[in-house]
């Protein structure tokens, strides 16, 4: 897989970790360091990897099980050697999301390392 292919499977996880309330999912998708920011109901929050994986899986029954799969769109894959950048709207729990992902690859690993989040409608 190619560097594009492999950031899109990353994003698919992702996609999913939520779909599912999967913790594991977010975990795999996410770098152990990064953080998930942003303005949700007029507070702004500021969550590590755990605390956004303890979210997710506290979202039950999760989408898939009441038949509210997560819809996304990529936007935007603009990929400069181990760093890229995507952006992706997706609709989670009723609210449509724009979703700005820092990735990095470390390893030969791509993982997202900062997840920018604005609320478009809820």
């Amino acid at each position: 897989m190619n560097d594009q292919e492999q950031i899109e499977t990353v994003v698919k996880l992702y996609i999913e970790s939520m779909d599912e309330s999967n913790p594991d999912k977010v975990k795999k998708a996410f770098h152990e360091n990064a953080k998930v920011v942003g303005f949700l109901h007029g507070d702004l929050l500021q969550l590590s990897v755990n605390d956004f994986a303890g979210f997710v899986a506290s979202q039950q029954p999760s989408p898939k099980e009441k038949g509210e799969d997560v819809e996304f769109e990529m936007l935007t894959c603009e990929i400069e050697g181990t760093t890229a950048l995507v952006k992706i709207r997706d609709k989670y729990l009723g609210i449509t999301f724009l979703d700005t992902l820092a990735f990095l690859k470390a390893d030969g690993e791509w993982k997202i390392y900062n997840k920018l989040f604005n609320v478009e409608s809820e």
